[in-house]
């Protein structure tokens, strides 16, 4: 190492040293959570913790609906929010670590990057309302945009993390929004790092719903994988190939959480009718897109209540009150029925709606319009895309060595999980609903 080398090491060295020191001796307050207990945070990260757009969050709840299956389920996305700023302290606590021992750090953290990605890990769900997941068909913003709007309008948090936290606004924006175009290869690093296989979303939220739900499923070991956690070149992150369980584990755990709480039949069932009813009021003009950024689930239900004269909000006010419809016709998801595809498209899908409560209204003269309910899920992945460290120093993907989830495996997955339902209320017969779909199918 030649002595210009040896001093830019020394420097990033102190820098690495001052930034541990910063992480551990300026987070001393004090959040209980029942998660992850002790959550530390600086002054200025309590203060955005406290600020009225987070606090907001402690009105939505994180699974939306899945009280209704799990009735511990009534987490929001508050305590998410402090769970994901939490485990990426750890994170970052991690690979300044590893920084303070390597001969050449892969990459260089200053402290205001450190802080511009902590704020956006506390702010990332900033932009949710109320089922927003589920609304994605309604050609509605994404949350990370409007996050990003939130963020850059809102003179409190922007006053917050510049002068108490020392972050900028426009890295936590573009660390949160992936349309946002990258400014420097540590806004690259942390946007992955915020987003891929074993990121901080995903552990807290994993974990957390799993306590919540009181399953077993999705409990990750978060201090072993933030431990193993490695950054190299091209502003990525990777685990050593003696680590590669703890993907496999994740992997395993969303698709146990996706089977037996997400994609529920219980959870799917509440989602539609609070799709179909908010679908129906955005085209009929009673509700119009900013309406619903502006809701969370307290002011959705009270909206639903004093709309009496839209028929379709009598779904929002079953659901609140967990009179839920019943499923009465499933299939696994099958790409080449012609019915099925066509439905993947809202405008399609609402006109086979009407064709099956046509005919299922011919016997059941009290049924409703908007109670007959098509369901299909979004196509999901379970391929990983967390690159693999050989112990030669070579970086391959990671199915490229993972034996396990193969092609097969993954794709085995997404059929098994992935079905289209027909939900109707109790007392229309699964018999009655099943003669309904042939007849639509003959007709194809």
């Amino acid at each position: 190492m030649t002595r210009k080398q040896y001093a830019m090491r020394a420097g990033v060295k102190e820098s690495t040293q001052k930034e541990l020191a910063f992480l551990t001796g300026e987070f001393i307050e004090t959040i209980r959570d029942p998660v992850w207990k002790d959550v530390l945070l600086s002054a200025g990260f309590k203060k955005l913790y406290l600020s009225k757009a987070m606090q907001k969050l402690g009105n939505i709840k994180q699974l939306g609906p899945v009280y209704h299956l799990y009735p511990g389920a009534v987490h929001t996305r508050l305590n998410h929010s402090l769970g994901v700023f939490h485990v990426a302290r750890l994170i970052m606590l991690a690979l300044l670590q590893q920084n303070s021992h390597q001969t050449n750090a892969t990459i260089e953290f200053s402290h205001e990057h450190i802080m511009s990605f902590l704020s956006a890990c506390m702010l990332h769900d900033i932009g949710h309302f109320p089922y927003a997941h589920a609304l994605k068909e309604l050609a509605l913003k994404e949350h990370e945009q409007l996050a990003r709007e939130i963020i850059t309008e809102d003179d409190e948090l922007k006053t917050i993390l510049i002068n108490d936290i020392g972050a900028s606004v426009l890295d936590v924006c573009s660390i949160i929004d992936s349309s946002l175009p990258v400014q420097s290869p540590q806004i690259e690093f942390f946007r992955n790092l915020l987003s891929g296989t074993l990121d901080p979303d995903k552990l807290d939220y994993l974990n957390r719903d799993a306590y919540f739900c009181g399953v077993p499923y999705g409990t990750q070991d978060v201090s072993y994988i933030t431990r193993n956690l490695i950054s190299i070149p091209a502003g990525n992150i990777a685990i050593p190939l003696s680590s590669i369980g703890s993907v496999e584990h994740v992997l395993f755990s969303k698709y146990l959480m996706y089977k037996n709480v997400y994609w529920h039949k219980t959870t799917r069932c509440a989602t539609a009718m609070a799709k179909k009813a908010l679908q129906q009021a955005l085209s009929s003009k009673v509700l119009f897109q900013q309406d619903l950024y502006d809701l969370d689930d307290v002011s959705l239900f009270a909206l639903a209540a004093t709309i009496h004269d839209f028929a379709p909000f009598e779904l929002l006010r079953n659901i609140e009150q967990s009179k839920l419809l019943e499923e009465r016709y499933v299939e696994p998801f099958d790409d080449h029925n012609p019915v099925m595809v066509d439905c993947l498209s809202l405008q399609s899908r609402q006109k086979f709606e009407n064709k099956l409560f046509e005919l299922l209204n011919d016997r059941y003269q009290e049924l409703k319009e908007h109670e007959v309910i098509i369901d299909i899920p979004e196509a999901i992945s379970f391929q990983s895309d967390m690159p693999v460290l050989l112990p030669d120093g070579n970086v391959l993907p990671f199915f490229a060595v993972d034996e396990l989830f193969t092609i097969e495996v993954v794709f085995s997955f997404t059929t098994s999980l992935r079905k289209f339902r027909i939900f109707t209320p109790d007392y229309v017969l699964s018999s009655e609903v099943q003669k309904a779909m042939s007849s639509i199918m003959e007709t194809r």
